[in-house]
């Protein structure tokens, strides 16, 4: 009896031992970084591989007769919306108090996409209107959800933890009690598996809505995408949702233009472009950071409360709140999204809101100098004449060539960033979407339209449609498709208000001819001046009146 007793007592301090064990191995890993390697290492496919032969190889295929083309964007009764995320977990903010509350919605560019409602236009539809013809689209797109930038906030705050958590007196408690265990999984700059869907998906309904159009091609289609991992990974699994992975290599042309200082580019211009790249381009930063001091102040008193070891900082929270976003479209879901309320995710929103608006938005003076090379290309390839005046980030090299810069092609398909496209958005002038600016940095503003989950998430796509109006055979229109939704173009100079956002050709061009007279590209990005008063720039460009 007595041998009983002391084994269950061994039993009891073992087991005691081992908890505490736990306890303090889970602490010492807080914050420590994960990473696993696939294929495993010496694990190749070989091209002379006898026990895998290629399906052309081993035939059997069956019947194979193709059909015709999809035009959905012409015929279908009404347009079909996204609203998937499958298959990541939608998150719940802490509060919970709104079932109508989508926490998505409200990571602005770290965001999957979904279709918006409207940009103003409700009545507008993306369908190509009643009597009208399709000529030509112009497809720009950014890349599908990626990993953190290398160095950014997510890895800072695991490396803050992670050195928290080896030194004594590192715990955390309550909602944050997690982070005892937590490990950092995120990769750097590169596309998720789920960023891959987003756009092979994209791919596929791009080929269900216009292809159509290819039948108007002569010559092989050729797609720009920058070289950049995530965009080369983004552009070839778009083409193989369009062109099908069987056949896409060989159904197109992909142009890779470099991405890296000294190379023209007018889908990276911040390479070409100074301001970009200092105290100015840095400016949303600055104006961001004034509002997190402001909305994220009561969370880091309540959080301060449930952790030791570690002082945590407004950085290290806005950090948290980016964590939510690239976890979940990296891992599927994650612990992070349940710390904060409503009213913070909303904050977090119109914190990076305010780092594009002033970085690379209506509010930086150097915005629309960047952007103003796709318009020059756009106007290129509307009017099939070649560009001659090199004043911007357009690659000379590239648009001199009919066979790497083609005018003729019905669909013409550009990848590019979140950055940039904000920036293309302001040089075009799309004044719509800046309607309530300039934007404040100590509340949010009643009747904002100015939101960044609308215009640049993960995957953000939009689209110019030509058209002839009526169905005459003669191109007469344009529309442009920003996430399925219409875009009123009545901040283009002679665009008259129209229901559906249509705009005659001639005037459309005129006007991008007159914004690429309008900007200063050599002044906004390369002039020594410094940021005047916030509140004087709204159309992406230094005012007039205070050049030197």
């Amino acid at each position: 009896m007595h041998s009983a007793n002391k084994l269950v007592q061994i039993l009891v301090l073992a087991s005691s031992l081992f908890i505490a064990a736990a306890a303090q191995s889970a602490s010492t890993f807080a914050g420590s970084t994960s990473t696993a390697v696939f294929p495993p290492p010496n694990a190749t496919v070989t091209a002379t591989d006898t026990f895998f032969p290629d399906g052309s190889q081993v035939g059997f295929a069956g019947p194979t007769p193709t059909g015709d083309e999809a035009e959905a964007i012409a015929t279908a009764p009404s347009n079909s919306k996204v609203d998937s995320v499958y298959p990541l977990v939608r998150p719940a903010a802490a509060d919970k108090t709104s079932k109508a509350f989508d926490l998505l919605q409200h990571l602005a560019n770290l965001a999957p996409w979904q279709s918006v409602h409207s940009f103003g236009l409700p009545s507008s539809s993306p369908l190509i209107p009643d009597g009208c013809n399709l000529h030509q689209v112009h497809l720009l797109h950014r890349h599908g959800a990626r990993y953190p930038t290398s160095g950014a906030g997510p890895a800072q705050f695991a490396a803050t933890l992670h050195a928290a958590a080896t030194g004594p007196g590192f715990s955390a408690s309550g909602s944050l009690k997690f982070l005892n265990t937590w490990t950092y999984k995120l990769g750097a700059e590169i596309m998720t598996p789920f960023g891959r869907s987003q756009l092979f998906n994209l791919g596929v309904g791009f080929r269900v809505k216009y292809g159509d159009l290819l039948k108007g091609f002569t010559n092989l289609p050729v797609f720009r995408t920058t070289s950049e991992a995530r965009m080369l990974d983004s552009a070839l699994t778009f083409a193989a949702g369009f062109f099908g992975v069987q056949s896409y290599q060989q159904d197109y042309h992909q142009l890779i233009t470099v991405e890296n200082a000294g190379q023209n580019n007018t889908l990276s211009p911040y390479f070409n472009c100074a301001n970009a790249n200092n105290n100015i381009g840095n400016f949303g930063n600055v104006q961001a950071n004034a509002w997190a001091a402001v909305y994220l102040q009561p969370a880091l008193e309540r959080f301060s409360q449930e952790i030791r070891g570690v002082n945590l900082t407004i950085s290290n929270l806005v950090s948290m709140q980016q964590l939510c976003a690239y976890e979940t479209v990296a891992l599927g879901f994650s612990s992070f999204c349940g710390l904060f309320t409503e009213v913070e995710w909303k904050g977090y929103e119109y914190y990076i809101d305010l780092q594009f608006w002033y970085g690379n938005g209506p509010g930086n003076p150097a915005a629309s100098a960047q952007g103003i090379g796709y318009v020059q290309e756009l106007v290129s390839r509307l009017t099939q004449t070649r560009i001659t005046e090199f004043n911007s980030s357009v690659n000379g090299t590239i648009v001199s060539n009919n066979v790497t810069f083609p005018l003729d092609q019905p669909v013409f398909v550009d990848a590019s960033h979140d950055t940039v496209l904000s920036s293309i958005f302001v040089a075009m002038n799309f004044t719509s979407l800046a309607a309530n600016g300039p934007l404040p940095t100590d509340h949010i503003p009643s009747g904002q339209t100015y939101f960044v989950n609308q215009i640049a998430p993960f995957a953000s796509n939009i689209v110019g449609q030509v058209l002839s109006c009526p169905a005459n055979g003669k191109p007469s229109h344009i529309h442009w498709v920003l996430n399925d939704a219409v875009l009123p173009l009545t901040g283009v100079n002679g665009c008259k208000p129209n229901e559906n956002g249509l705009c005659e050709l001639s005037t459309f061009i005129a006007g991008m001819k007159q914004r690429i007279q309008e900007v200063d590209f050599a002044f906004d990005c390369f002039g020594n001046y410094t940021i005047p008063i916030p509140d004087l720039i709204v159309d992406g460009q230094y005012p007039k009146n205070l050049r030197k």
